[in-house]
């Protein structure tokens, strides 16, 4: 197994230092780090690189876009096995293993848990329990959502963020891979996921893949506007990217 970690960013160079320090202390440190520079301003790359990640550019916005020139940077140089995380998250220190583990048990698409950094900002207790909830909400959604069900799917459908997702490249590549899409036009998780149903039913979430995301968007938007952003996009908000 050849697994290489794609991540991929936009102006990040205030918390990417944190994400690749995360991969950096994985207990199973087998993987490549590929960072995707996605036409960032800041010193992202410099940032990435002076971390030892290997840097590639896509001058498309979008993290459908980047995601998927990291994976078929990856595949072209190799991998037999693709995870992503995002810039402004913290993968568990047995998030790779853990990863492996899936992979070794027959899933090709791996999904996982997302949870709230708690080093951001400074939580209430009712925040880190209702972030966890929100997450629920946008699950339940998703499997009630029409494009979500159909006969040609071969098994139901699963919310796996993408922030903490892993995919085998032969399915990968199968499948279509990411959309290259911007993330304010479609979520190109969903979609992921959708495409790999139309093929087979060996994915599933697993509770011990977790990942921190960073809670800076529920900060800028709110609760219920939040909500209403990753359930189809029914809040438009003027900023997309959150800094």
């Amino acid at each position: 197994m050849r697994l290489w970690v794609v991540v991929p960013a936009y102006n990040e160079a205030a918390s990417i230092g944190a994400t690749l320090r995360a991969l950096r202390e994985q207990r199973d440190r087998d993987f490549t780090v590929l960072v995707v520079d996605n036409a960032s301003t800041d010193g992202t790359a410099e940032v990435a690189r002076a971390f030892g990640a290997e840097v590639v550019h896509e001058a498309r916005k979008g993290t459908g876009a980047a995601s998927d020139t990291g994976m078929r940077h990856a595949i072209a140089n190799g991998a037999t096995h693709l995870a992503r995380t995002d810039a402004d998250c913290l993968p568990r220190a047995d998030w790779t293993a853990n990863i492996r583990r899936a992979f070794d048990d027959g899933l090709e698409l791996v999904g996982g848990k997302l949870r709230a950094r708690t080093d951001e900002f400074p939580l209430k207790l009712w925040e880190r329990r209702l972030i966890p909830a929100v997450v629920e909400t946008a699950a339940f959604f998703g499997k009630v959502r029409p494009s979500n069900r159909s006969p040609d799917y071969r098994g139901p459908y699963v919310m796996m963020p993408g922030a903490t997702i892993a995919i085998t490249a032969d399915l990968y590549e199968r499948s279509g891979g990411f959309p290259r899409t911007a993330i304010e036009e479609q979520h190109e998780d969903r979609e992921l996921v959708n495409r790999v149903r139309r093929l087979t039913g060996a994915y599933g979430s697993r509770r011990d893949v977790v990942v921190f995301g960073s809670v800076r968007r529920l900060r800028a938007y709110g609760l219920i506007r939040t909500l209403a952003w990753y359930i189809d996009h029914h809040y438009k908000p003027e900023t997309i990217d959150i800094r």
